[in-house]
């Protein structure tokens, strides 16, 4: 339940955590059977990831990004510091070091061609006839599980354009934001440097673009298609900052403690993200803006994540069905969510990234509102986020009056259902990954760019300034919101006034 209910009956075992009230069942998942998923992971994923490494090694100049830092290796002036430790002597304090530039003979270099991100995918495809391990891999991502219909599939991925907006906005702040409660999640993300204020927003973009893949058409997400391939390089990401982060916590323990928050991108981790991703926005996100799915929609949508899930090595059975994906979500969190100074930093670190940024320009006020709105006083005080005050409660009122309008209007009539999802397709690629403050139109291919050091842990960061359009979405949330108002009250005064008519019209008919 994400809304209080003051007629809720409640029992021995009713439970109420973060805002959101279930009856907790011998069917949800215990502690005790939680535990083991903290130490299983997707073992193949990352013996592919090793027989690829082998076959095509990385290059050695691949360097941290975000807030990293060295510990084992000096950084010199002149040199190229590797990865490994190594370094590649250069040409002294002020040589000539690229294209365009003079040599010792006066000579212009030839401008250096711009290099290709390393992209395990198309290595993966390069040597599948070549290796017995790749050929297994590939069988198993490729063989299509027997409860897969793909018209279902298809129906899913309406589902999230029916609600594009609504679902963003849940997205970003309930499944990512409101995630941050995770106490062992946030280590491993924390060690990847890649939700410093700097670079959040590009991750948030990244995985937006990986969602409107995966929802794209039914070819995309199918075997061969974009939304596929992307899931497979994100699996092989997984691999790659797991074995990173285990490696430097078997040299230095205190680094990252295992035993505690488990093996790091776990197999409970994986199906906290798939829940993330469906259960909680159907459940959660979507009722506390005022939109419930039908079932048959929710069948769609969590049966979309569960083949998803498939494909980028998560244990699918709590997915098999509606209820156990919403037991799942409960379960997680009842166990999981937890926050932490370390989760406090990421929170806020999120906001920071997105204030007064395109497309919405909107305010950290308007931001935490919205954090607030779905996530609950309660969780978003352990986050550390400020409280706004009443003006922004409005405007997330009237966002989400906003949201309903549309998204309750256009489902009633097919054709306009059709136009509208196929609308916010075309509108969100184009944002999302086209535009010069979005991806800038070159598509995320996930390759390891925030490699984890010893001393690569997220610290909080300053927020960008006002821009020239800001609040330019709080303009249109207050606009709905006093729209909102004016109807209601001239629909009220029309009722009292056709109330009181029918009252003297029955009280003459007795005078």
């Amino acid at each position: 339940m994400a809304w209080p209910n003051p007629f809720y009956r409640r029992t021995e075992n009713t439970r109420t955590c973060w805002g959101y009230t279930f009856e907790l069942s011998p069917e949800h998942l215990t502690p005790e059977e939680c535990e083991p998923l903290k130490h299983s992971y997707d073992v193949l994923g990352e013996r592919v990831l090793d027989r690829l490494n082998e076959l095509s090694p990385p290059p050695k100049k691949d360097l941290p990004r975000g807030n990293s830092r060295f510990v084992d290796a000096k950084i010199v002036v002149g040199q190229e510091v590797h990865v490994d430790g190594t370094s590649k002597a250069g040409d002294g304090g002020g040589g000539n070091r690229g294209g365009g530039e003079e040599g010792e003979e006066g000579e212009k270099k030839p401008e250096a061609k711009k290099e290709l991100p390393r992209d395990l995918y198309v290595i993966l495809q390069d040597h599948l006839d070549k290796d017995e391990l790749l050929q297994r891999f590939w069988k198993e991502v490729t063989t299509v599980p027997d409860w897969v219909d793909w018209e279902q599939i298809r129906r899913g991925q309406d589902v999230f354009y029916r609600y594009g907006a609504a679902n963003l906005t849940g997205l970003a702040y309930q499944s990512l934001l409101g995630g941050m409660g995770a106490a062992r999640v946030v280590e491993t993300l924390a060690r990847t440097g890649g939700f410093s204020t700097k670079v959040a927003r590009g991750r948030l973009f990244e995985t937006t673009q990986h969602i409107l893949q995966c929802t794209k058409s039914v070819e995309s997400l199918q075997p061969g298609g974009d939304g596929f391939a992307s899931t497979i390089r994100v699996r092989l990401l997984h691999a790659a900052v797991r074995k990173r982060i285990y490696k430097l916590a078997e040299s230095r323990p205190s680094y990252y403690d295992t035993q505690a928050w488990g093996i790091p991108i776990n197999d409970l981790d994986s199906m906290g993200t798939i829940s993330t991703f469906s259960a909680t926005l159907i459940w959660l996100s979507l009722p506390r803006q005022g939109i419930w799915l039908r079932q048959q929609e929710i069948e769609d949508y969590i049966a979309l994540w569960r083949y998803i899930a498939h494909v980028i090595g998560c244990p699918t059975e709590s997915f098999a069905t509606p209820a156990q994906a919403k037991r799942m979500m409960e379960a997680l969190l009842l166990y999981e969510i937890h926050p932490t100074e370390t989760s406090k930093i990421l929170a806020n670190n999120i906001i920071k990234s997105l204030q007064h940024q395109p497309p919405g320009y909107a305010s950290p006020d308007f931001l935490t509102a919205s954090a607030r709105w779905l996530n609950g006083n309660d969780l978003c005080d352990e986050l550390g986020l400020m409280r706004p005050s009443v003006y922004y409660w409005a405007l997330m009122a009237g966002q989400c009056l906003f949201f309903c309008l549309f998204a309750y209007t256009y489902r009633l009539v097919p054709s306009w259902d059709r136009k509208h999802i196929d609308m916010l397709k075309r509108a969100f690629w184009q944002i999302i990954v086209n535009t010069k403050y979005g991806l800038k139109g070159e598509e995320a291919r996930f390759e390891f760019k925030y490699v984890p050091e010893f001393e690569t842990i997220t610290e909080m960061g300053e927020g960008s300034v006002q821009g020239k359009d800001d609040a330019g979405i709080e303009r249109r949330n207050f606009r709905t919101f006093v729209g909102a108002v004016v109807v209601l009250g001239v629909g009220s005064f029309v009722g009292f006034k056709i109330a009181g008519g029918v009252v003297k019209g029955v009280l003459g008919l007795f005078g």
